[in-house]
């Protein structure tokens, strides 16, 4: 089945949606989270704030504009592998390609510090990681004819949206990534060396 590109009304949307994004996220770096309010990111995206709040539900929503996108990339990576690609397989391919070059935007750092030093931000995106452990579990135990509350899938999900946090601080993230995901798939057993040894 062919798709059809979206059509110019959609790409409006979508391009207004961005630009609000922008001037919010170009705000909340220059001034602090606190110190902007949703009639200074209208006037930055020269837009009304009635505009503002048809596309965002509110301030943090603006910080983490993309959320929705990225939690139906991960759970279409599990839905729609390759034929014969395990879970654990698609999943490490998903975040190589999701996660990394968000890691090495330029503003990767100032945004992690935004996110960090803002209690209203940390609350958010523990809502989001929540949201996203539950969507992936549940897209997992699909996928493996589970229960949608299977104990080896919420953990499988759960430990999947961790690496990004565990490998973030390591000099070659590429590699702390795999290296993780050698551990989900071959266990703590094949790391440990051998008593003796």
């Amino acid at each position: 089945m062919t798709v059809s590109p979206p059509g110019r009304r959609e790409r409006k949307k979508a391009a207004t949606r961005q630009a609000i994004a922008d001037a919010a996220l170009q705000l909340f770096l220059a001034r602090g989270y606190d110190q902007v309010s949703i009639r200074d990111i209208a006037d930055a995206a020269d837009v009304s704030t009635t505009t503002v709040f048809k596309h965002f539900s509110g301030k943090e929503a603006l910080v983490f504009d993309q959320d929705a996108d990225r939690e139906a990339r991960l759970v279409a990576a599990v839905r729609e592998r390759a034929p014969g690609e395990s879970v654990l397989d698609a999943l490490r391919r998903h975040v190589l390609a999701s996660w990394l070059p968000i890691a090495e935007h330029p503003q990767a750092a100032e945004f992690t510090e935004l996110v960090d030093a803002t209690p209203a931000l940390r609350a958010y995106a523990e809502r989001m990681w929540t949201r996203h452990a539950g969507s992936l579990g549940a897209a997992i135990a699909a996928e493996i004819g589970a229960g949608a509350d299977d104990l080896a899938c919420v953990a499988l999900a759960r430990f999947v949206l961790e690496i990004p946090a565990l490998a973030h601080g390591r000099p070659d993230r590429r590699a702390a990534v795999e290296t993780l995901f050698d551990l989900l798939a071959r266990g703590w057993d094949s790391h440990e060396p051998a008593p003796g040894s």
